[in-house]
């Protein structure tokens, strides 16, 4: 089934994302690579796609696992959480109906 992983990032966060980047990426491409992604990326903190110093506000993740409580471990493992850029994080069920 597929799942949303739902982040909202502490204030100030660009400097930890930069950080724990490079890590966060590679787990997101092994889900590509397992064609287990569905979307993935970040919300800017302004209306912009490329919000510089401003940085982001979360991040949105869809992604296939095989039970929430797999998707929460997978979620709770992230470098982004390790580092402390996400102030909290929600894992929903989600039914992809399009496109």
């Amino acid at each position: 089934m597929w799942y949303a992983i739902i982040s909202e990032d502490v204030e100030n966060s660009l400097p930890l994302r930069k950080g724990a980047r490079p890590d966060h990426l590679a787990r997101l491409n092994r889900l590509k690579d397992e064609g287990r992604l569905l979307i993935a990326g970040p919300c800017p903190a302004i209306d912009s796609e490329t919000p510089g110093e401003a940085g982001f506000s979360g991040s949105l993740v869809v992604a296939e696992f095989s039970s929430l409580e797999e998707a929460k471990a997978w979620a709770d493992a992230d470098p982004y959480v390790k580092a402390g850029v996400y102030a909290s994080v929600k894992v929903k069920p989600f039914n992809h109906l399009f496109p």
